[in-house]
């Protein structure tokens, strides 16, 4: 399945991108996930990312990273996932839409392994990025 959300933000992209560090991960949270971060390297290629989500070890690796005048962005691979998604590749693109403007674009592809429970489970992750848009807008305008 695949889930993909935009966020206009009133900056430039390169100033954007200097915003995507632990704080901002952490005011990301959904406010009804008990989620903790364990660790945070960053959003470049080669570096993880370390939660417990409601008791559950999650770890993403940071498996790419590109900059160019058009975007940045970096993609975030799922290696060890809770139950019941199995495979998890989040892109996080920032494009530059103007001098002074960009879009944060969270492009998600996810799947269980079974597509009855691929769209059981889709409202609440659409849910669950779509209340980032805010928190973009607060955190990098």
């Amino acid at each position: 399945m695949k889930i993909k959300i935009t966020t206009p933000i009133k900056r430039n992209y390169r100033e954007v991108f200097a915003l995507f560090n632990l704080q901002l991960f952490e005011a990301l949270k959904p406010p009804v996930v008990n989620l903790k971060v364990e660790r945070f390297d960053g959003c470049k290629k080669g570096d993880e990312v370390h939660l417990k989500v409601a008791g559950q070890r999650w770890v993403s690796h940071i498996t790419d990273y590109v900059e160019n005048e058009d975007e940045i962005y970096f993609i975030d691979r799922g290696v060890i996932i809770p139950p019941p998604i199995k495979s998890w590749l989040h892109i996080h693109r920032i494009e530059r839409s103007g001098e002074n403007s960009c879009n944060v674009i969270d492009d998600i592809e996810y799947s269980t392994g079974n597509a009855f429970i691929d769209k059981l489970i889709y409202p609440a992750l659409c849910a669950m990025f779509a209340m980032r848009k805010p928190i973009y807008k607060r955190e990098l305008s």
